[in-house]
């Protein structure tokens, strides 16, 4: 009878009970499947340049991480994949000018990943703990202590083995400084400008030239479950609705926001950066506000702020929001009893 009791006995344990197949491992290498398209065709236009640039970030990142584990005796992390998709983004966001760069600047990946996985991951508790996005936070790091290296930018080679390249400015740069008139005489008219801008035959970051690859990327984790509609639509048409209303020459709602959605880091912004599960809001109403305030920050850095480009910043200062996004959107817990206020005790 003792036996059959402790047969039935039901084990009671901590929530959530949902079992899923999915891992950290998987969803971490599924995400850097996804980036492929775009690296790929940051590698197209950019040569071995772009290879050799991201190659040493992800390197850096993951001996970065071995490194600091072994140090404070913790056990490795590495076969998880969050090193090397921090270090994949973070060299998709760097220019691919920095190998050609003089003085020679290889070094300032490497600081760069060391900022990324040490200083914004691991001192704050590893994978899970951290406030920032890491890949974005070692690109401010670089932008801010290299701005000469960081802001020089290739022309597309379109050719694989080819080192050498010629500098131009980004269509947002000249957006920023010139105007539309200067960037339709550069592009020719604006279908041939949408052309440039979805193919990523332009000058930019490595992965962020391409904006029909990375939203081939973006649906593939749509379609996967690993992100919602949530973050990146609302990202995205927050920034559309800005670019109409404010980003035309001297009349509202004479702005292009197809320009703005489809130039820089916009959509590598709205579908791998701010769509990250440790930085961004879990609940969905909140990853609305999240993702509208990041459109909403990206625009008025670009069209009133010193930089051409907003998605960095915008994204980091909405990490600091998120944890108070999700607590004001907090899910109502099943079965919960309301406590009632000093004003209906009195009633």
């Amino acid at each position: 009878m003792e036996a059959t009791k402790k047969e039935h006995q039901l084990l009671v344990s901590v929530s959530p009970h949902v079992k899923s197949e999915e891992t950290t491992s998987r969803i971490m290498w599924s995400v850097s499947i996804a980036l492929l398209p775009a690296f790929l065709a940051g590698v197209y236009f950019f040569g071995p340049r772009a290879v050799f640039i991201t190659a040493l970030c992800i390197i850096s990142c993951a001996v970065f991480e071995k490194l600091y584990l072994k140090i404070v005796d913790k056990q490795s992390t590495v076969g998880d994949g969050s090193a090397v998709l921090t270090g994949l983004l973070l060299g998709m966001n760097m220019p691919a000018s920095l190998w050609s760069f003089s003085p020679f600047t290889a070094h300032v990946p490497v600081i760069a990943s060391f900022i990324a996985v040490v200083i914004t991951k691991q001192l704050f508790g590893g994978l899970g703990f951290n406030v920032f996005n890491p890949a974005l936070i070692g690109r401010a790091f670089a932008l801010i202590s290299w701005p000469k290296a960081m802001t020089i930018w290739n022309e597309p080679t379109a050719a694989f083995m080819a080192m050498d390249a010629k500098t131009t400015a980004t269509p947002l740069g000249i957006l920023k400084e010139e105007g539309v008139a200067k960037l339709l005489e550069v592009f020719g008219d604006k279908m041939s400008l949408y052309q440039h801008l979805l193919t990523g035959n332009r000058a930019g970051s490595i992965g962020e030239t391409s904006a029909i690859a990375i939203l081939i990327g973006g649906l593939f984790l749509l379609f996967r479950g690993y992100i919602s509609w949530h973050i990146p639509v609302s990202f995205l048409g927050s920034a559309a609705v800005m670019a109409w209303i404010f980003g035309g020459k001297g009349a509202l709602f004479s702005g292009d926001p197809i320009v703005h959605l489809i130039s820089g880091g916009m959509m590598l912004g709205a579908w791998f950066m701010a769509t990250d599960y440790v930085t961004s809001p879990s609940v969905r109403r909140g990853q609305i506000l999240f993702g509208a305030g990041c459109g909403v920050l990206t625009m008025i850095i670009r069209l009133k702020g010193g930089f051409p480009e907003g998605v960095m910043f915008a994204i980091l200062i909405m990490n600091c929001f998120a944890p108070l996004i999700d607590r004001g959107f907090r899910s109502k817990v099943f079965g919960a009893v309301k406590t009632a206020t000093a004003k209906e005790i009195k009633k």
